[in-house]
């Protein structure tokens, strides 16, 4: 068995997969070691004919509905310990699976890395030389996480801890959470998440704030399939599924002045940003609770 398999859906997104296969072919562990899966949702891109002609990397194709399909026919695929989870658009520092593997060595656990958000590959270049200009989710301190952080762009687990509890839902077929569901089985299974900054990839994406607003809608409608799956009231805390959140959510949308001044302010103001994301996330649980 090789000590790790890297895990990586995609499906037409070969401009930013040409970064991320040479970064995991690059890595300072043994190439004998590990291997690199894509399990592809019969892109149309060209991406098979790039796969074929890059070394120790196993090419998957097939008709899967989302990523959680394709991350699953990734880990049965899988001959690796530990399967490490990538996605397409997330480029590997040359250590990242050294420092995932070594922080398995502790004991049973899931680790999830650190992902530095970039916009360009030339913004990739600049942090990836500058630590402090890195962007940090939590303290470098921070030993734990909990299921809210079990995101599978630097995210690995054991094979065995995932076939256990059963891999992704599939029923997850839009955007958000399937990732998170995941870790919420894995971590009530009694696999603890631990948290390793060192491990550190970097997300290559440029979402315009229209399609961020699209996207938090999609997963707001994820979160009412998790509660619904898993109604526990630490769920809906969690996932922002509160009397509060709803509540603020039905002012804001009788007040359309508002919501078009937080839009205009979103390019310049941060928190007219999160404000608007937020109404649009909430927006999205209401039309799910709705149906």
């Amino acid at each position: 068995m090789l000590d790790l398999s890297v895990v990586i859906p995609t499906y037409n997104r070969l401009e930013t997969l040409q970064y991320v296969i040479p970064s995991l072919l690059a890595q300072s562990i043994a190439p004998e070691r590990y291997e690199i899966i894509v399990a592809d949702s019969n892109s149309k891109d060209g991406t098979a004919e790039y796969l074929a002609s890059q070394p120790r990397v196993r090419h998957l194709p097939g008709a899967y509905t989302g990523r959680a399909g394709a991350r699953n026919a990734g880990i049965a695929a899988a001959a690796g310990r530990i399967v490490l989870f990538n996605d397409s658009d997330i480029i590997a520092s040359p250590d990242l699976l050294e420092r995932h593997l070594t922080r398995h060595e502790r004991g049973r656990s899931a680790v999830v890395g650190l992902e530095v958000q970039v916009r360009s590959y030339d913004e990739y270049l600049a942090k990836s030389k500058a630590p402090p200009s890195r962007d940090t989710l939590h303290p470098p301190n921070r030993k734990r996480l909990s299921w809210l952080y079990f995101l599978t762009g630097n995210a690995s687990v054991a094979k065995r801890d995932l076939d256990a509890v059963g891999g992704f839902d599939e029923s997850f077929t839009g955007y958000g959470h399937e990732d998170l569901e995941l870790g919420y089985r894995l971590q009530t299974s009694g696999v603890s998440i631990l948290y390793e900054p060192r491990a550190i990839n970097f997300h290559l994406q440029d979402v315009g704030f229209e399609d961020q607003k699209s996207k938090m809608e999609l997963a707001g409608r994820s979160t009412v399939r998790f509660y619904r799956k898993h109604p526990a009231f630490v769920v809906k805390l969690r996932l922002g599924m509160t009397p509060l959140s709803l509540g603020v959510h039905s002012l804001l949308e009788r007040t359309p002045a508002i919501r078009d001044w937080l839009d205009r302010r979103s390019a310049t103001w941060p928190l007219a940003r999160t404000i608007a994301y937020q109404y649009h996330y909430v927006t999205g649980i209401k039309a799910a609770l709705s149906e």
